[in-house]
């Protein structure tokens, strides 16, 4: 049972009446029960949480001060455990996002301060912040204000964040803001050569994509996708690997319709790290594109880079899918019943050793706290990073496995 979510109510019986001196027959008069004292905890106020981090420290993105000479840390490069920073403390955040080497934290507030940053940001991925002499910082410790042009600071609100190498997208009920390198045109924006970034406080602002609603963001390695309130899929950025899913593989400047198999579809999650995507329907179905290299696709004709979305028919036998992740180099899928496919190649969670999969891997319920004693426990989300992968059961239980570069799991080790 979460505590957290409910107070808790407790009535006190003496434990001398069972196993004291005085044993008395089973079960406790209901009568006399009901006349025992109540005690009301309200164990924590309803909604709160906390921010916590772990992994590299170096580029700032936990937003804890670097020390080299921290006795707390041990002169250790890495967090290697779940640690609770102060930004959670300070606001209520609603939601959060992790780049390459820099972090975004959305709060609540009535300002234009909705937004903080920390980590790299050498392209003005987290805003531009001038400190001394017109000289702005690259890389930042602790969490700082990114100032977005809203319309009306008070009503605004962010619903989602999202961040790519360099880039960073916000999804707002004023529409989105796209920020920070936009060399592939992953800003939604026409590119200009030789801009310079690190001085940059330009943010693209997109409050509809063809007339219609934006619903979802998500950022891929340099690109971008959108998903709008029909269910169609829009994208912009570099297209090397066909990861725009546009049927090219240009890089492309603008917000432009994906078509393929997800055409006549309406798509209600998408999922990218780095080069590959997958999109999720109303039905349960997965779709795929981009690079296809480590076998993401095995109906693909052994096409390494696809351009266009195709139906991946294989993971049908597994049921209807509830949720999806993409790393560098695998995919993972949950079904309605909460069982938890891997496929791809790294580690997919199925033993120690690196290993290519073509299908999908069964990960065993038992690895997620399925027993005798949590017989309905079960995944109900996953997501990943570029070599490591993470699961949410129903009960808030938190899992993770990968590669532990940095102490990057949580786990107390940087043990694979």
């Amino acid at each position: 049972m979460n505590l957290t979510k409910l107070g808790l109510r407790i009535r006190c019986i003496s434990s001398r009446r069972f196993f004291g001196t005085r044993r008395r027959k089973y079960p406790v008069d209901p009568e006399e029960a009901n006349k025992l004292p109540v005690f009301q905890y309200n164990v924590s106020k309803k909604g709160y949480r906390r921010v916590f981090t772990w992994g590299n420290i170096y580029t700032g993105a936990l937003g804890i001060p670097y020390m080299k000479s921290s006795d707390d840390l041990e002169k250790q490069d890495c967090l290697k455990y779940p640690k609770r920073v102060r930004i959670g403390e300070t606001f209520e955040v609603t939601t959060a996002a992790c780049g390459f080497g820099f972090s975004i934290f959305a709060v609540k507030s009535e300002t234009d301060e909705k937004l903080y940053g920390t980590g790299i940001n050498t392209d003005s991925q987290i805003g531009y912040h001038e400190v001394r002499q017109g000289k702005p910082l690259e890389i930042l410790f602790q969490p700082k204000p990114i100032h977005l042009p809203f319309k009306n600071p008070r009503e605004s609100k962010v619903i989602k964040v999202s961040a790519g190498r360099a880039h960073t997208a916000i999804l707002t009920n004023e529409g989105i803001f796209l920020l920070g390198n936009n060399a592939y045109g992953q800003c939604g924006r026409s590119i200009i050569s030789d801009e310079n970034y690190i001085m940059s406080n330009y943010v693209n602002h997109i409050e509809k994509i063809n007339g219609k609603t934006i619903i979802d963001i998500e950022c891929g390695q340099d690109h971008s996708l959108a998903l709008t309130e029909d269910g169609a899929v829009f994208s912009c950025g570099w297209g090397a690997d066909g990861q725009t899913g546009l049927g090219h593989f240009d890089n492309w400047a603008e917000f432009s319709r994906v078509k393929g198999d997800i055409e006549s579809e309406k798509i209600t999650e998408l999922t990218c790290r780095s080069d590959f995507v997958l999109a999720l329907n109303e039905k349960g179905k997965v779709f795929g594109w981009g690079n296809t290299e480590y076998s993401q696709m095995t109906e693909a004709n052994e096409d390494q880079q696809i351009s266009t979305p195709r139906h991946i028919k294989m993971l049908d036998q597994l049921g209807k899918i509830k949720s999806i992740a993409t790393a560098g180099s695998f995919c993972i899928v949950v079904n309605d019943d909460g069982n938890v496919f891997s496929w791809g190649y790294g580690l997919l969670g199925a033993g120690p050793e690196a290993q290519q999969s073509k299908v999908p891997i069964h990960i065993p319920s038992t690895l997620f706290g399925k027993n005798h004693f949590q017989v309905d426990s079960k995944v109900v989300k996953v997501k990943c990073g570029l070599y490591n992968a993470a699961a949410i059961t129903n009960f808030g239980d938190l899992y993770m496995w990968g590669r532990n570069k940095y102490g990057c799991l949580g786990l107390g080790n940087e043990k694979n």
